[in-house]
């Protein structure tokens, strides 16, 4: 009976493995069609983790293997949500609220030159209805300070604010600096804290504080001459402007917009728990209340909420809630259904760009097809 048992066991973990590597090959033959320098897919299913792997490189210059779970990235704009988890917390402990007027909160006047009698609120920063723009950039809040910036009317659009959606990275750096005001903490340590150690997570947003041995490299592809250009700037340590930071002012180094760095693993732990509201297992990080809020579309046609959007484009018929990333040649997908209870992680730290119905085509091919084998 006992080599039966150890019989069949081996039969099972042998067809895993197999079904495993099959579906290695078929992210493969999708990642060679976009000539992706390397793929880290993480699938969720009823809170844990029921696949992941990644292919080809995190160094083309070392010719290392990218790691799923070793292997960290700049997640880009998902980085938006965990900037919108932080602030969450405070409007759900009553320090702030969303309707707020986001000038007292930030320390300077924001008021649409076009609509001065109209409050621009915390809401309209964080989903993007804020009138706001990055036509003056977003690395320095100085260029929409009216006392700093003689253009800072720049910034701001013609409509009113609350009317339209227009993604802007500066709503997401100012929200960075109102969360120091507030807490009058660093918003890279506030982020660990709060967010990152109650889950067991290893990341950041301060490249100092981790193991850069973990970064798996960034790269543009040069289509002129057919070839990817390493973005080392990516990994920027900014750390004379670290040791010189002014809390609540300075606070774009850490670029609360787009500069999380984290391994696809421990972003579909992260992704869990907003698929279950607020909690992952026993941790509570947001309420119930406040999650939905976050997850609830604001903008009709963009779907957004605060720094979460809706879609139904992605997964043909199904309801996914999330976020995309792209920046120095990097695209990330994290993808969750809060009724079905999966979610899927895609990062590909350089391929080429193309889209398919809106979507960059690499992850989200590679999201369909996670779907199909191992969710659907």
């Amino acid at each position: 009976m006992k080599n039966l048992l150890m019989s069949c066991l081996t039969v099972a973990w042998s067809t895993s493995m197999l079904f495993a590597q099959d579906l290695k090959n078929e992210v493969q033959k999708i990642a060679d069609q976009y000539k992706a320098v390397g793929v880290a897919y993480v699938v969720v299913k009823d809170g844990r983790i029921i696949g992941k792997n990644a292919i080809g490189k995190s160094s083309l210059e070392n010719n290392t293997p990218l790691d799923v779970d070793r292997n960290i990235f700049r997640i880009a704009s998902i980085s938006k949500s965990f900037t919108s988890t932080a602030l969450m917390q405070l409007v759900e402990k009553k320090k702030i609220s969303l309707d707020d007027d986001f000038g007292d909160l930030v320390g300077f006047v924001v008021r649409n030159p076009k609509y001065p009698e109209t409050k621009i609120t915390l809401r309209m920063v964080l989903s993007h209805t804020s009138s706001i723009n990055d036509v003056n950039g977003y690395f320095d809040l100085d260029v929409i300070n009216p006392s700093k910036n003689s253009n800072w009317q720049k910034s701001y659009n013609d409509y009113a604010p609350g009317t339209k959606y227009e993604y802007c990275n500066l709503n997401f750096n100012m929200a960075g600096a109102v969360l120091e005001r507030l807490t009058n903490i660093r918003f890279d340590t506030y982020i660990r804290q709060q967010i990152l150690n109650p889950l067991g997570l290893y990341g950041g947003y301060c490249i100092d504080s981790l193991d850069n041995t973990r970064f798996a490299s960034l790269y543009g592809y040069d289509s002129k001459n057919d070839k990817f250009i390493h973005e080392p700037l990516a990994y920027n340590p900014r750390s004379e402007e670290v040791r010189n930071h002014v809390l609540g002012e300075t606070t774009p180094i850490f670029s609360p917009t787009g500069g999380m760095k984290i391994s696809a693993v421990d972003l579909a732990k992260y992704m869990i728990m907003h698929m279950n509201y607020g909690k992952s297992g026993k941790v509570k990080i947001l309420g119930k209340k406040y999650s939905k809020l976050m997850q609830t579309k604001i903008s009709e046609d963009s779907g957004y909420g605060l720094a979460l959007l809706e879609t139904t484009k992605l997964i043909p018929g199904q309801h996914m809630v999330g976020h995309t990333g792209s920046a120095y040649g990097l695209y990330s997908s994290m993808f969750f259904n809060t009724k079905e209870k999966f979610g899927i992680v895609v990062i590909t730290n350089g391929c080429v760009l193309e889209y398919e119905n809106g979507e960059v085509a690499l992850p989200a091919k590679i999201t369909n097809l996670l779907y199909e084998k191992l969710i659907k």
